[in-house]
């Protein structure tokens, strides 16, 4: 709010001595923040170092991605105007609002700011287009490996020198008294029909209380069931008090009534996650999404939705429909 309500104010030339140097101040501080963020990334790849470093700074989400020292170098270049216009701020003509307007004109930065800061910190936010688990989107592409995929044809050959040939599925389904047991087999033939692909987010894991990775068997176009899966992130910062309310004992119903398979999913080890449930009398299975490092990620559960906790639907590996906790009331309104 106070990045946006500033910029707002140097467009509209508004208290131009204020706004200069807290944009001055600012700038500063983030120089030398990014500054010992690129540093310490820098020892921590080059001489292994253990200082934790956050990798990425966030400042555009999921549309651009850069390093510390990517975000420091940017920072550099913004610093050079920011100087520039601290040092000529008396020379700046100050805005011919009277005091009423200026007044009114920072009111409404503030407002529009906070309402849709408000917004997507209560719901979901807006613009999720760069995220995997986006609406619409086919989570086989990117999170599930693509099995070796062959074929074997069977060779055989009767009495008279002619050769027979038969696939491994017209095998399994010979009956008892085929001619095919009197023949000689002379070998077979196996063609690749679809090469092993590991997955891009091969380590994204939906482990069960035995440690049974359900993430293929879930996640796939074959899977007539529908699954809703809900996120949570830690559950020691959960809301509680949501995984007991009406809306979400509604839709489990509705998953036992049409065949639905519903599960949890949380970065939090195996251990606690059998105690949360202990504890709270959690009434559906918990899975573990065990390949997780809080300082450098990846951050599957966390980015998958942005509430804690929040509600995904997959319909044949497709994500049909987002919900964070507040609105789990319109999750089966469609």
């Amino acid at each position: 709010m106070l990045e946006i309500t500033l910029g707002v104010m140097m467009l509209t030339k508004i208290q131009i001595k204020f706004t200069t140097s807290m944009y001055l101040v600012m700038m500063t501080f983030f120089l030398l923040l990014t500054a010992w963020l690129a540093l310490a990334e820098h020892l921590e790849t080059k001489y292994g170092y253990k200082l934790n470093v956050v990798k990425d700074c966030g400042c555009f989400g999921n549309e651009i991605k850069l390093t510390n020292l990517q975000t420091f170098l940017k920072n550099v270049v913004f610093i050079i105007p920011t100087i520039i216009v601290f040092l000529y701020r008396k020379r700046i003509p100050e805005s011919r609002l009277t005091l009423l307007g200026k007044a009114v004109v920072v009111l409404l930065a503030c407002i529009v700011c906070t309402t849709v800061s408000a917004h997507c910190y209560r719901h979901l936010p807006w613009g999720d287009k760069k995220n995997d688990w986006r609406v619409g989107n086919d989570l086989t592409a990117k999170y599930i490996d693509q099995d070796l995929i062959t074929k074997s044809v069977y060779i055989y050959q009767d009495s008279t020198g002619k050769k027979v040939e038969v696939t491994e599925e017209e095998m399994n389904n010979l009956p008892e008294d085929s001619p095919i047991y009197n023949m000689d087999y002379v070998g077979d033939v196996t063609d690749t029909i679809q090469k092993f692909i590991r997955a891009e987010n091969y380590n994204f894991t939906m482990e069960d209380a035995e440690s049974n990775d359900l993430k293929s068997t879930l996640i796939n176009h074959n899977n007539k069931r529908p699954l809703f899966l809900l996120f949570m992130q830690d559950l020691d910062e959960v809301e509680v008090d949501v995984l007991k309310s009406n809306e979400l004992s509604k839709i489990l119903q509705y998953c036992k009534d049409n065949d639905c398979d519903f599960y949890g999913i949380t970065n939090t080890p195996r251990v606690e996650i059998d105690k949360f449930i202990k504890d709270n009398k959690i009434p559906f299975e918990i899975l573990c999404c065990s390949y997780y490092n809080p300082a450098t990620g990846p951050y599957f559960v966390r980015d998958a939705i942005h509430s804690n906790p929040g509600l995904i639907r997959i319909d044949k590996g497709v994500i049909s429909g987002k919900w964070a906790w507040r609105d789990f009331d319109e999750t089966l309104e469609n």
